[in-house]
Parts: C-alpha cells; structure tokens; sequence
C-alpha cells in the first residue's frame, strides 16, 4: 500500500502522523560538523578550498579560472534553448514579476502638528546571492528556482545580484539556467555549488564579493551552512522537505488528488504528503489511484518511500475536523479539492500557499501562477511567509525632532532612562532643555 489510512476518532488517532512527521525535524549532528569544517575551509583557503571541493565532488578538473562563468557562455546558451522553451519561460517570468510588483512597499514619513517627522524608508539590500541547485548532475535545470528567487530581489531594486551553482562533471553549467539568468539580466554567475558556495557567498573569496542575503533551496549541506551563517549574512528561510496537504470531499476526481500528491513526493524521499478527507470512498479510491500512478513514474522509488515514511490519507467526520488538522500541521501548500472551497478560506490561519478548487494544482503555482514558491515548510507557517520582494528589502526609521517635541518630551525620557540605570540617555535628553554654555 502507497501509505497509510487513519481513520480519525479524536486528536490522539492523530499522533502518530504528527510524530512521523516530527522526525524530519531532527538534525543531523555528523553533517553541521561537516558543514562548519567547509566554512572554516573557505574562511581561511577562500578560492583554493572551493576549487578543491568542487574538484572532489563535482568536476575532477575544475581550476580557480572556472569560478566564474564568462558573459560569453551566457549569450551562446541563449542560441542553444529551443525558442519554444524560452518563450515559456519568458512568460512564466512576466507572471511572476506581475505578482511581485504588487508587493512593493513604499517609504513614508507624516508630519506632527508641531512639525515632527516621522516616517519610515524603504530600501533595497545592495547585494544578493541566489543558490541554484545542480538537479541530477546537472541534467534538470531549476530554471523556476532560479526564477523565483531572482524576480522579487529584481523587482525590489537590488543592483547586486550573484547566482551560484553546482558545475557538471565537465565545469559548465547547464544552458537553460545561464539563459534564464540572461533573461533576467543578471550576468554575475559562479560554477559553484553545496555548502561551500553558501560560505563563499557570506564570507567572500578572492573571486567572489560577499553579500548582504542568500537565497535559494538546496539540500541538507545547503540548508545547514545558510543556518549556521546568520548573523554573518541574511537568509530568505530554513526551509525543510517539501509537503503537500490535501482537504477534499467526495467532488474530486481520485485520480487527480493522487496525482497532485505524487507531485510532492517526487521531490524528496523526506516530502510529506497528506490526504484529509470526509469521504471514507474518496480515500480508498485515492490510494488505489497512488499505486496505479506509482507504476510508471519515473521517479517511482523515491516517491514510494516518501509516502510510505511521510504520507498519509486521513478520513475525517466532516470538513470542519478537516480545518483543524490543516491548522495544526500549517503545511506548506494546502489544496482545497472541495466543491465549494471559498468559505473556508476564513478558517485557514496557518498555509503557505493555498490553492482552491480542483483545477488549481500545486503545480500551477510552482511554475507559473505568479505567487512565488519558495514557502515556510514544517510548519513555520505558523509564524512565517512565502519568499517576496520584502525578503530582499531593509528598513529605516525615521526622526526628525522640533525644539518643541523634544522640550515636551525631554523630562518624560529622563525618567524613563534612570528607571534602566542609563544616566546617560537621561542626560542626553536633558541637556537639550539647558542654555549652552559658551565653552560648548
């Protein structure tokens, strides 16, 4: 069987799903002790160290003059992507940058009566590292990742925008993502990838300039290095496996929600894909439907062990019982395969993404829809938002005091000061309500 059927009779029949999925959380010690050697590495050997991991990992005869892709190899990939394929992506891109434009927040500052301002300025970050993963060797392109990541860092103004990635045995790159990228306009490209581009990107190297944020899925290496470089450098997230969670009733096609699950759980053997449903029917023919699709996936083993250590099809009193577990689980995208799925959008407090009706699969909003697909996995939804055009943005506070605010307001901030033992801070205020003297 693809995976299990629990049939919910209280929220202790749930525990075992939710301690399942509880162990993807669990670090593994042996690799950030790995990840914090290559940081060291590249800390005190910058190129020297990512040439020899490359070299060890990725391309035998990859030299430091292979770091960088030229502009050149940008422009002959433009010639060798099938014009189709590139006004695909083309498209995909200009939905994407629609969606994100919308997000732009704009400074601001008001005025006081007594002629305080106040207010806020919005800015871009003045350099980014976007993270491309290799996909098999190189042979599937994260084009979308790509995409993704670069749009809203583009659309918030950043003028710095570097992109690594793993090189192919033979040190290149493969050309849809240097085409992408090219589209993008963005042409600083290193052949360089795992935890040591992570660390080249926050730390610097005599090749490549550090950044201010990174950015970018990746495997565990990846995520662990981004993880144990904040402070030192920003990060969009920490995000996990990816994870699917379905509430549908009786209305959608089985073969469809089996599909959509198996679109997950061809990530990743740690994806989690899960079935909420009302109709004890609807799971039954799902499962049914999971193994007959199963049989000639290409990717069949690996999406059969994520079922069957993470999957699971939940029949549930009703809809309502539904909602509750959605909430508690805040997956990372949430399917509303239900006949009317608009209503219960004001009972959805915790979801990356959302997804209403039978003919909005999770898909559609990785490739094409708009919305970005970089989201909050394992939960973090619960406190945290989809990859947007405020990752890539800081902000500044705003002060422009009168005379006559800081007279009114002086006196108040002294007590407050001394009630944290910070004479200091008190005096600073005061000294302002005095007469300077003429030694000042």
């Amino acid at each position: 069987m693809p995976c299990p059927i629990i049939a919910f009779s209280g929220p202790e029949s749930l525990s075992e799903l939710t301690l399942r999925l509880d162990k993807r959380r669990r670090p593994d010690p042996a690799v950030e002790d790995q990840v914090r050697a290559v940081i060291d590495a590249v800390a005190e050997r910058g190129d020297a160290a990512l040439v020899d991991f490359t070299r060890r990992f990725d391309c035998p005869e990859f030299t430091e003059a292979m770091l960088p892709v030229p502009v050149d190899r940008l422009e002959e990939a433009l010639d060798r992507v099938p014009p189709e394929d590139m006004e695909i992506i083309a498209e995909a891109m200009e939905r994407i940058e629609t969606f994100h434009e919308r997000q732009k927040v704009n400074s601001w500052w008001q005025t006081e009566p007594d002629g305080t301002i106040l207010g806020q300025l919005v800015r871009p970050m003045d350099r980014v590292g976007l993270y491309v993963p290799g996909g098999a060797g190189g042979d599937t392109p994260l084009v979308s990742s790509l995409i993704m990541n670069a749009v809203p860092a583009l659309v918030a103004g950043v003028p710095e925008i570097a992109v690594a990635s793993p090189p192919r045995a033979d040190g290149s790159l493969n050309p849809y993502i240097l085409a992408t990228a090219m589209l993008l306009g963005i042409t600083e490209i290193y052949a360089v990838g795992s935890s040591w581009a992570v660390a080249a990107l926050a730390l610097g190297t005599e090749t490549i300039e550090p950044v201010d944020l990174i950015a970018g899925p990746g495997n565990i290496h990846v995520t662990t290095a981004k993880r144990l470089l904040i402070g030192r450098v920003g990060i969009d997230m920490i995000a996990g496996p990816s994870e699917i969670v379905i509430l549908a009733d009786d209305s959608a096609p089985a073969d469809w929600l089996a599909a959509d699950l198996l679109s997950q759980a061809e990530h990743d053997p740690l994806a989690a894909c899960i079935l909420i449903t009302n109709s004890a029917r609807q799971a039954e023919a799902t499962r049914t439907a999971l193994g007959r699709r199963l049989a000639d996936l290409p990717r069949s083993a690996l999406a059969q062990r994520a079922l069957a250590d993470w999957g699971g099809i939940v029949v549930v009193p009703d809809l309502d019982v539904g909602l509750e577990i959605v909430n508690l689980l805040a997956p990372e995208h949430l399917e509303l395969a239900v006949r009317e799925p608009w209503p219960m959008l004001g009972s959805i407090r915790h979801a990356g993404a959302i997804f209403l009706g039978a003919h909005s699969p999770e898909p559609l909003g990785d490739y094409f829809a708009g919305p970005n697909h970089v989201l909050p996995t394992m939960g973090t939804a619960r406190f945290s938002s989809a990859l947007s055009v405020e990752t890539f943005t800081k902000k500044s506070s705003l002060i422009a005091a009168t005379p006559a605010r800081l007279r009114e307001d002086a006196a108040k901030i002294a007590r407050l000061a001394r009630l944290e033992g910070l004479e200091a801070h008190a005096r600073s205020a005061e000294c302002r309500l005095e007469k300077p003297s003429e030694e000042s």
